[in-house]
């Protein structure tokens, strides 16, 4: 059917709206932004990344997030428990079991287990850590260990979903979606939220990072550290940037022509996704190019070490280089105004070859993660940049006995309690925040659930959690869902 049928029948009010969205206003728009002129809310019809205000002073700008999928020990890495060691090999109450779900661990015959691990006290707040983080003990003044974290989930995927999303159900945003959408980005030539892997694939997969029924805009994208950053985004042979620019200039006009019509707000995504493709493909090879970084700093993070033997689950050839690499692409994407990075590592799974396996995984993210927090202190960046270590649960203080093992050499999944830190970004350092019992089953002092901790990192970037949400439906939805709240202890 010929559209101009159509425009005739329009309504003055309707003729009037598309107007104003349509693309005499995109010209007034890029003249007035050429000239520094355009008002935050005009840019948002261009760009829905443009920075936004928070809805007070924020004390983190950017984040960095460590996502150990998996679940890696507390009882091994981060919280000792000598009673758990006295009681080694014994069994518990029935009563402490009796209507507990597990994931393979049987009951009638499972035991405690203790940690060979050394814990030591580090810094001047005196943190305990294990022997198996000798590199982050030098960090652990500028660190906030939470040892009190509990959840609802104890399987992986809805785990996952749970500590990214804030439920533990699929279509919905991701904390790195949330924070761009409130704040938007500095960042003119990359994504808002980008995410890095390294090792096995996590069991969440993209449902980890999407932006739920939050435009696709915020949602995360996947970088590689080596070769084409992101995947399809250089020029077919024969394309030239010229009429790469024709291409583009073509398919805004026809993009703002449709949504003049529809007035989807989706198609603004479409739009910015495709120009800022196009300015990628200058600004992302320049990113993963490590040649001007200096000797010293890439030794730091260790970025030419080789992986040891007996890898297993957290494996995958030059996932120790991978790793580190990926923690100084971190430092260099919020550098350059990235709003939020996630850097996925699996598999921290250990059901079985704890000890071996704990060892690699430690091995491998140990060096990279204090160079981290180490080179964005010394650019004057951790003040303004949150790091945090996550994970979906922890596990659990009996030994796996799962059905047709001969020894028990792992732990199972554990929500009741487990372990996560923060450091940087308006975190207050040197301190441990909450406690468990004297076997690490449950969590005992300022316990905190996922919801409060998602609360209190909004509360960094400056939101209130109840008051950032999104219509969706017919009702209003947050990151925090219908519960949370800040934990003040942690905010310096």
């Amino acid at each position: 059917m010929h559209p101009l049928p159509g425009y005739i029948q329009q309504t003055r009010r309707e003729f009037l709206t598309s107007a104003s969205s349509g693309i005499g206003l995109l010209a007034l728009s890029s003249l007035l932004r050429d000239e520094g002129l355009l008002a935050a809310e005009a840019e948002n019809i261009v760009n829905p990344l443009a920075p936004k205000p928070p809805h007070f002073p924020a004390k983190a700008k950017a984040c960095i997030c460590l996502f150990m999928a998996g679940a890696p020990s507390q009882l091994d890495l981060f919280d000792p428990k000598p009673k758990l060691n006295e009681l080694d090999g014994q069994k518990l109450p029935e009563s402490m079991t009796k209507n507990v779900r597990f994931a393979f661990i049987q009951k009638d015959s499972a035991r405690l287990m203790g940690s060979p691990r050394e814990f030591k006290k580090y810094g001047q707040c005196g943190m305990e850590l294990s022997d198996l983080l000798p590199h982050l003990s030098r960090c652990v003044d500028d660190i906030a260990l939470i040892r009190s974290m509990h959840t609802e989930a104890f399987n992986h995927h809805p785990g996952q979903l749970m500590m990214n999303c804030g439920v533990p159900k699929f279509g919905f945003p991701s904390m790195g979606s949330w924070i761009n959408y409130g704040l938007g980005s500095e960042s003119q030539n990359l994504p808002g939220y980008v995410v890095l892997t390294a090792g096995r694939g996590s069991s969440g997969g993209a449902s980890n990072w999407s932006s739920g029924f939050l435009p696709t805009t915020y949602q995360g994208v996947l970088f590689r550290n080596q070769g084409e950053p992101v995947l399809n985004l250089n020029n077919p042979s024969g394309l030239s940037r010229r009429m790469q620019q024709k291409t583009i200039d073509t398919l805004r006009k026809l993009n703002t022509l449709r949504q003049a019509g529809s007035l989807d707000p989706e198609i603004h995504s479409r739009i910015a996704a495709y120009e800022l493709a196009f300015r990628m493909q200058q600004s992302a090879p320049e990113l993963i190019d490590l040649s001007k970084e200096s000797k010293r700093t890439l030794e730091m993070y260790g970025v030419e070490r080789k992986d040891p033997p007996g890898g297993g689950r957290g494996g995958g050839g030059n996932v120790y280089r991978t790793y580190a690499t990926n923690c100084l692409l971190a430092r260099r994407l919020v550098e350059r105004g990235v709003r939020f990075v996630t850097i996925m590592h699996a598999s921290w799974d250990h059901h079985s070859n704890l000890d071996r396996e704990l060892a690699f995984n430690a091995g491998m993210c140990d060096q990279p993660i204090a160079a981290l927090i180490q080179d964005l202190k010394q650019r004057g960046l951790l003040d303004s940049t949150l790091v945090m270590w996550v994970s979906e649960f922890g596990r659990t203080p009996l030994g796996e006995n799962r059905r047709g093992f001969k020894k028990v050499t792992g732990r199972d999944h554990h929500p009741f309690a487990f372990s996560v830190w923060l450091a940087g970004g308006g975190v207050r350092g040197g301190q441990v925040v909450g406690q468990s019992d004297e076997i690490g089953w449950h969590a005992i002092e300022d316990k905190m659930h996922i919801n409060d901790f998602h609360a209190t990192i909004l509360a960094l970037f400056g939101f209130d959690h109840l008051k950032l949400t999104y219509r969706f439906q017919g009702r209003d939805f947050r990151l925090t869902d219908v519960a949370g709240k800040v934990v003040p202890k942690l905010i310096a």
